[in-house]
C-alpha cells in the first residue's frame, strides 16, 4: 500500500508541473538479538534523516528535489543474513547507499557484493578490514577501538596502574579484531593483556569468570554488545569481584546499566562517543527522543552524522546515483558541521584510504547509572 501511495503522489506532483523524486536508502543492520540496540540506533538515524528531509519539502540535488524512502532488513547479527539482505537491497530494491552493515563479520561478508555493485556503505563494523584502498565505496562514520583504545588506555592506565588485565570477548570477527587492538594498546602502557573468548550466544559467564577473576586486577570487556557487557558485569559482581571494569568500546551505558543494575555498574569506565554538552548533539538527542520515544546512542548519532556528510557529497556531485562521483566528493568533506561536531575523514596511513571519520570522543565513568564525561580525546591523546 505504501508503494502505491508513494507512486500516486509522485504522479500527481508530476502532472502539476512540480516533480519530486525518491532517494532510496537501504538499512542493513541488526534489529533483533544481542546487538539490536545498536542496529535500532542505525535505523532510527535513517528514519530521523528521512523525516527531516521529507518534512522540510525534500533535498535539492542537481536540478531535482528528492524525498527519502527506506528499505530495511534485519541481519540478526548473522553474516549469512547480512549477505541475503545486501543481495535484496542491490538486486531487488536497486539501492545505491546502505546504512550498514553493523557488525564486523557482516561487513566483511558483504564487501564483495557492495563493492562490485558500487554501492556506498556507511558501516559500523569495527574490524580493520571494514575499509581500505580496495573498498572505495565503504566509509566508516564511527570511531573504532583501533582509533580510541590507545588514547583511552593511556589515560585510564595512568589512573589505575594495572598490572594484570584479562579481556573477555566474543569469538568472532568483531571479538578477534577488538582483541588485537586491545592487545596492542595495553602493550603500549606496559601491560601484557590476556584474551579470553566465548561463543557469541553465551549468557552464563560464571565458569569463565570464576577462572579469570582471581588472575586479574582489571577486567576488560570492550567489544561486547551492551546486553552481554551488562550480564558479564552483573555476574562478576555477584561472584564478589570488586576491581575496576573497563568497556573500551562501543556506546553501551544505557543497556549495560539496565541489565547489570546501577550498583554493579558503578565506577565502570566506558567509551563515551557523544558529548551531551555540545549544543548540536544535545539538540539532536532532545528532538529525537521527544519524537521517537527511544534513546540516542553512538550508532544512532554517528549514522546520522554520516548521512549528513553523504547528502552534502551528493549535492556536490549533483547526483544520487553516480556513486563513483559521490564517493569522491564524500572523501573530500572536511570540517563539516554535523550533530557530533565538525567532521572529516582520516585513515590513509592505517587503512590506505581516508574513509575513517575524524571527530573528538570522550571517556566516561558510570556514576549513579549515567556515564559522566571525565576526559576529552583526539586520536592522539586524552585530557
Amino acid at each position: 500500500m505504501k508503494r502505491h501511495c508513494l507512486a500516486a503522489a509522485i504522479a500527481v506532483l508530476a502532472s502539476g508541473g512540480a516533480r519530486s523524486e525518491t532517494l532510496l536508502l537501504g538499512v542493513n543492520a541488526t534489529l533483533s538479538g544481542g546487538g539490536a540496540i545498536w542496529g535500532e540506533g542505525m535505523l532510527g538515524a535513517a528514519r530521523a534523516m528521512a523525516d527531516r528531509v521529507n518534512e522540510g519539502g525534500g533535498v535539492k540535488i542537481g536540478d531535482k528535489t528528492y524525498t527519502i524512502d527506506l528499505k530495511v532488513y534485519d541481519d540478526r547479527y548473522r553474516p549469512q543474513d547480512a549477505v541475503t539482505a545486501m543481495d535484496r537491497l542491490i538486486n531487488d530494491d536497486g539501492v545505491k547507499v546502505v546504512v550498514g552493515p553493523m557488525g564486523s563479520a557482516s561487513t566483511v561478508a558483504t564487501q564483495a557484493r557492495s563493492t562490485e555493485a558500487k554501492v556506498i556503505t556507511l558501516t559500523m563494523g569495527f574490524t580493520p578490514k571494514a575499509i581500505g584502498s580496495a573498498l572505495p565505496y565503504a566509509f566508516r562514520p564511527t570511531i573504532t577501538t583501533t582509533e580510541f583504545t590507545g588514547p583511552q588506555l593511556a589515560w585510564v592506565g595512568a589512573k589505575l596502574s594495572p598490572k594484570r588485565v584479562r579481556a573477555l570477548l566474543p569469538n568472532d570477527e568483531t571479538g578477534q579484531s577488538v582483541g588485537a587492538s586491545q592487545k596492542e594498546a595495553y602493550k603500549a602502557i606496559g601491560v601484557d593483556l590476556q584474551l579470553d573468548f566465548f561463543d557469541r550466544e553465551r549468557v552464563d559467564f560464571v565458569p569463565v569468570l570464576t577462572r579469570i577473576l582471581s588472575q586479574s586486577d582489571v577486567l576488560e570487556i570492550g567489544g561486547n554488545s551492551p546486553t552481554t557487557a551488562g550480564l558479564i558485569i552483573k555476574q562478576a559482581r555477584e561472584l564478589g569481584y570488586k576491581g575496576p571494569i573497563l568497556v573500551t568500546g562501543g556506546d553501551v551505558t544505557a543497556e549495560l546499566v539496565k541489565v547489570s543494575g546501577k550498583q554493579a555498574a558503578e565506577g565502570t569506565y566506558v567509551h563515551l562517543p557523544l558529548d551531551s554538552g555540545y549544543a548540536e548533539t544535545a539538540g539532536y538527542i532532545r528532538d529525537f527522543e521527544a519524537k521517537y520515544r527511544k534513546p540516542v546512542n553512538g550508532h544512532n548519532a554517528f549514522s546520522f552524522a554520516g548521512l549528513q556528510m553523504l547528502l552534502e557529497a551528493m549535492k556536490r556531485a549533483g547526483s544520487v546515483s553516480d556513486t563513483t562521483r559521490i564517493a569522491a566528493e564524500l572523501e573530500k568533506v572536511s570540517a563539516f558541521p554535523t550533530i557530533v561536531g565538525k567532521a572529516g575523514w582520516t585513515g590513509r596511513e592505517r587503512y590506505g584510504i581516508d574513509h575513517q571519520i575524524d571527530v573528538p570522543f570522550y571517556i566516561g565513568q558510570i556514576r549513579d547509572g549515567v556515564a559522566v564525561k571525565v576526559a576529552t580525546c583526539s586520536y592522539k591523546s586524552c585530557e
